[in-house]
């Protein structure tokens, strides 16, 4: 059975978010992100017309484009906007992979026999048209990279199919950028050696691939020509990151105890950004002397930011624990997990802030996660 996977993406999500709210937004350049010291979180094509990206500052963005509206990102409104499309998805496929906020991954594979894969996959963008008034661009192929590059050739409201027979065809022309896995290092890494597009990419040998950028490179290879056996992976709110303490002596101590969970948020807060996760639900676990357990969560906007968790883990923590007796163990759990950037979230972050982050995760990852972190988070 040959298979059959459709990417989806929602357009320009977070402006067109702000669209179904404003319609005089509508054929505007519009940008999305934090004050005047903040970065771009998401723009309209019009803007992205005058050179305005993702990550570039509000005021450099600003001069590009003067005539824009900036808008002040409303992450709750998202996520719940995300939820829903998700929902409608889920419901009319048999597997779904929630790849980030705004992006789907459809396994669609013997579909065929009943309705037809591309009809099938039409209907399903219909669908979430209709129920969220968002648009999305689709294309369906044999397998993730060749959808999610057809995706994005397709783009803005593409519907696009690249059959099994003309795939060499489509990605020949393209830049090798367009292939997900080139990042800017590994474009300027080839581009000097002549090789911009991937037909030309497909030509070079697998075993110079692999001198070049190592393991990766016989994956690179395989990309090139279309090959990618990556499973769509089933999407649940159940994936999870969490921690436990037990204390060595039963506690009363609040602000100690505090002070550990800044620790915990600050840990799984690095891990979620080290491996490109944003977290919708926060629970705090609590086991009182008397090992009777309770716990609390709630729905929040996406995020993996240390200081926008700590603020939910604690407004939790006093939540749950009202019975002022003496605790043996405390727990943080994050769920709902799906793949994401964390400045999609700072909105209301500064250019320093996120330099911050960036700063205290390098030297994380050379020296450890404990060589840095909070106060607050030291104390234990």
């Amino acid at each position: 059975m040959e298979r059959a996977i459709a990417h989806m993406d929602l357009d320009t999500f977070f402006v067109s978010c702000e669209r179904l709210r404003n319609s005089e937004l509508e054929k505007k350049p519009v940008i999305i992100g934090g004050g005047d010291r903040g970065v771009v979180a998401s723009c309209s094509y019009e803007a992205r017309y005058f050179g305005v990206r993702s990550a570039m500052p509000i005021k450099m963005a600003m001069r590009l484009c003067p005539e824009a509206k900036v808008i002040k990102g409303d992450m709750e409104h998202y996520s719940n906007m995300s939820h829903l499309v998700t929902e409608v998805i889920q419901e009319k496929v048999p597997v779904l992979e929630k790849a980030s906020i705004d992006e789907f991954y459809l396994d669609l594979s013997g579909m065929d026999r009943f309705y037809g894969c591309y009809q099938w996959t039409k209907e399903i963008a219909d669908a979430v048209q209709k129920n969220s008034g968002l648009p999305i661009s689709f294309a369906l192929s044999n397998n993730k990279t060749v959808s999610k590059i057809g995706t994005g050739e397709s783009k803005p409201t593409g519907r696009f199919e690249v059959k099994k027979s003309n795939i060499q065809n489509f990605l020949d022309p393209l830049s090798i950028k367009k292939i997900p896995m080139v990042g800017p290092e590994t474009f300027n890494l080839f581009s000097r050696l002549g090789v911009k597009t991937i037909k030309t990419l497909s030509e070079m040998p697998v075993d110079v691939l692999q001198q070049l950028i190592g393991k990766n490179g016989s994956v690179l290879w395989e990309k090139a020509h279309g090959i990618d056996e990556t499973p769509v992976i089933p999407y649940s709110e159940r994936k999870s990151i969490s921690t436990e303490d037990t204390f060595s002596h039963d506690t009363i101590d609040i602000q100690n105890i505090k002070s550990i969970l800044s620790g915990m948020v600050e840990k799984l807060a690095f891990q979620l950004r080290q491996e490109k996760w944003l977290t919708s639900t926060v629970t705090v676990k609590i086991r009182y002397s008397n090992f009777d357990t309770e716990t609390k969560q709630c729905r929040i906007p996406y995020t993996s930011a240390d200081h926008t968790l700590l603020r939910y883990v604690l407004e939790l923590f006093d939540k749950v624990y009202k019975r002022r007796m003496r605790i043996r163990l405390i727990g943080v759990r994050f769920t709902g997990l799906v793949h994401g950037l964390h400045q999609m979230n700072l909105f209301e972050d500064t250019e320093e802030l996120i330099s911050l982050y960036q700063t205290m995760d390098k030297i994380k990852n050379r020296f450890g996660t404990s060589s840095v972190g909070r106060a607050s988070g030291l104390l234990k």
